[in-house]
């Protein structure tokens, strides 16, 4: 698999290569353009698709899992209006599920957050403002941000979490030292729903569900009410093939909270 580290040396062989020949041979610039083009597109496109591990390693599935299990997995949450909903669905189906919290949704709606893990279900950081320029935040920066979310969430539920959800996906070398510094393990998907587009409801959760198989990691929203009519129809769907819906930690053995 491509990453960060093999594709800029990679480049640069290349480009090092060519400027050498341009020494002695009479080559175009744009000889010399291409590796670096080659590895803004590919530097690109790793730090937006998180499945691809370009930066850092994120548990995006897991292809051991026997037990015919998957993981249904929320962002951006809690929110007032729909997370309630969601809650009594996952209850209804007797599902778990992860949540993965903006920290100033925390503090806006602690008492769903206590909802979420008394019902028996995840929780992990997902930045505190989940800003759109996240992307481009300092290490620093993204540090400040995990931190008060982590301390928010340690002050309303006593748990100190170790899993975290790139905001938007988005991976980058900043992101990666900040979360080896602070411990966290951060967690992707191999089942993106794109329930916050303007798809339907049928295409959504056939996106979810066209050769969904044990280990999976689905991700979802519990923004908005289509998100919960997906979810309704994905539970049943779980439901009839006798597919679990467990938490992360328990997908993929490993511990939510320090």
């Amino acid at each position: 698999m491509l990453n960060f580290k093999i594709v800029s040396i990679f480049s640069s062989i290349i480009f090092i290569g060519l400027l050498a020949l341009s020494l002695t041979q009479n080559i175009s610039l744009w000889w010399l353009l291409l590796p670096i083009l080659m590895w803004f597109i590919v530097t690109a496109l790793g730090s937006g698709l998180i499945g691809w591990n370009y930066h850092f390693k994120s548990l995006n599935h897991n292809s051991k899992n026997t037990l015919n299990q998957v993981a249904i997995t929320f962002d951006d949450g809690p929110n007032s209006k729909f997370t309630p909903q969601v809650l009594d669905l996952l209850k209804q189906y007797q599902a778990k599920a992860t949540f993965f919290c903006i920290g100033k949704n925390i503090k806006q709606h602690s008492n769903i957050f206590k909802q979420i893990l008394a019902e028996g279900h995840t929780i992990g950081n997902h930045t505190f403002s989940h800003s759109n320029a996240f992307g481009f935040f300092s290490t620093q920066k993204v540090i400040i941000e995990l931190e008060n979310t982590n301390v928010l969430i340690t002050e309303v539920s006593g748990l100190k979490p170790k899993l975290y959800r790139p905001a938007f996906g988005v991976t980058n070398p900043r992101i990666k030292r900040a979360i080896k510094q602070l411990h966290l393990t951060s967690i992707g998907w191999n089942k993106r729903s794109l329930d916050t587009t303007g798809l339907s409801e049928k295409t959504i959760l056939n996106r979810v569900t066209k050769k969904l198989k044990s280990g999976d990691v689905i991700l979802l929203h519990d923004t908005s009410e289509k998100s919960v009519r997906v979810l309704e129809q994905l539970l049943l769907f779980l439901q009839q093939k006798k597919i679990e819906a467990v938490t992360v930690d328990s997908l993929f053995n490993i511990k939510a909270y320090a």
